[in-house]
């Protein structure tokens, strides 16, 4: 738990720092961010219909940095998430664990379309378990794994709210720096090895909507292909989120995350490794909102 307290101080210090600085970012810089923070506890005490204390905490934040001028556009996210829950007297696990950060350089080549160069890392904050017949097992880790990708292709968009890119050549690097996970060869390293390297070609889609008055939706696609390994296996990545303001601090958050990795295995309750398999998120939070 002290962990975790650390983990959403730093998330929610950091919105209402960088909200401080917003009114230096003038001309053709735009900066903008989201921090929530979600809670939910259930408490009973000789409840005679059964069931279970429990509570679960959820802390999201969103902040972009976008650049444009003339023919040049530079667009930075930081997305970042962490929530947990306890339920009964079982140990607290993880509900959300995620740092994405996004930085894509194009220029404009005409008629919406841009050369562009894109870098995209992704990780988690804390270590992640699966509970088997032997004990909790350690599953993954901060940087384990870690992915980092580089792309250079073409991007068509029109303004910030939605853009495509298509990317013929990427360099898509794993990292499990945790031994133990490493040493089994989790996320398609080589045991022993704590990189792998992988070429091939990726495609990106982003939108930004307004659905309604107060509610809006933000949906990501990332895919990529192998060149050299099963280039039929796609790696698959569907993140959307739907935020509902209630009011000036308060609102309701919705998200969902599908992913398909041919180089993750699935660990079944007996912590036996099997092959790929489709995975999915879905977390419904209410609670408090900045916005700026």
């Amino acid at each position: 738990m002290k962990k975790f307290y650390i983990i959403v101080t730093g998330l929610l210090m950091s919105a209402f720092i960088s909200a401080q600085d917003t009114a230096s970012v003038e001309g053709p810089w735009k900066y903008n961010g989201v921090a929530s923070l979600n809670f939910a506890q259930v408490s009973l005490t000789n409840w005679s219909q059964g069931g279970e204390s429990s509570y679960a905490i959820n802390a999201l934040s969103a902040f972009n940095l976008n650049y444009n001028k003339d023919n040049n556009s530079w667009a930075n996210s930081l997305d970042l998430g962490y929530g947990i829950q306890k339920i009964g007297d079982k140990d607290p696990g993880k509900t959300d664990d995620h740092i994405e950060l996004l930085s894509k350089y194009g220029r404009e080549t005409g008629n919406n379309w841009f050369l562009s160069g894109m870098l995209n890392f992704k990780t988690q904050f804390a270590q992640g378990y699966k509970n088997t017949p032997a004990g909790r097992v350690i599953i993954s880790d901060f940087m384990s794994p870690g992915y980092l990708m580089l792309s250079i292709g073409m991007e068509h968009k029109k303004d910030d709210s939605f853009f495509v890119s298509l990317s013929p050549v990427s360099g898509k690097v794993t990292i499990v720096s945790n031994d133990s996970l490493s040493s089994a060869g989790s996320f398609g390293v080589e045991p022993g090895n704590n990189t792998r390297s992988e070429f091939g070609g990726s495609v990106k889609i982003s939108l930004k909507k307004e659905i309604m008055e107060n509610v809006n939706l933000s949906t990501t696609l990332d895919l990529f292909s192998n060149y050299i390994e099963t280039p039929q296996n796609i790696d698959i990545s569907l993140r959307a989120l739907v935020s509902m303001k209630i009011n000036k601090f308060l609102s309701a958050n919705l998200s969902a995350h599908l992913l398909y990795d041919d180089d993750i295995a699935y660990i079944d309750e007996e912590g036996i490794a099997h092959g790929p398999r489709i995975q999915f998120k879905e977390i419904l939070g209410v609670g408090l909102s900045y916005k700026f």
